[in-house]
């Protein structure tokens, strides 16, 4: 779907955006700097006020994801904690429903060699989005687990939540996907509560 023409404004903002439909719609293989802008309504040479090539914007927009998953994460345990739920338990299951709302940008994010993790924008909103979730496993770790280095209870929660989103986005597990949306993060939670 081709937005209005773009006249004014964050035109950044609507790069990215446009960037975020177009890699949901098309993958990321497909995405070009030219589909972008003809999805934001701009011309083929605008994205290059603000992107040396398709590599700058896919780095710009994996950026955004990261900043977009810790404020999911951060959403759902302050959400947990007003409910006397598990923190950690809440932030897993919205890692999983992040990554079923949005799988191309997931795999961008956590599988794909576009992007450029080197580039500052990008390394400072992944290590946000980690700090966060080292943050949340070291506040529910057992007296037992403080005394070690947190970064093994973080590596295997960060596991046990990655591969269920995987196994969920490649369709492997389909008794928990074939459940109404209420059911299914039911099932999500129960799974990532017994894990």
């Amino acid at each position: 779907m081709t937005k209005p023409a773009y006249h004014h404004g964050d035109l950044r903002r609507a790069l990215i955006d446009a960037a975020h439909e177009e890699l949901e719609a098309q993958g990321v293989e497909a995405l070009s700097l030219r589909r972008v802008a003809k999805r934001a309504g701009v011309s083929h040479a605008a994205p290059a006020h603000h992107f040396v090539n398709a590599a700058g914007l896919l780095t710009a927009l994996t950026a955004e994801g990261f900043r977009r998953f810790a404020a999911a994460l951060k959403t759902a345990q302050e959400k947990a904690a007003t409910r006397r739920q598990d923190p950690l338990t809440a932030a897993g299951a919205a890692y999983v429903e992040f990554a079923l709302a949005n799988p191309e940008l997931f795999s961008l994010m956590f599988a794909s060699a576009k992007p450029d993790f080197d580039d500052p924008e990008l390394d400072a909103a992944s290590m946000t989005a980690f700090q966060n979730f080292l943050q949340t496993v070291d506040s529910s770790a057992s007296a037992k687990d403080r005394g070690g280095d947190v970064n093994i209870p973080a590596m295997q929660r960060w596991s046990t939540v990655h591969g269920l989103a995987t196994l969920l986005l490649t369709g492997r597990m389909r008794s928990v996907l074939s459940l109404s949306a209420a059911k299914r993060k039911a099932a999500i939670v129960e799974i990532l509560s017994e894990a």
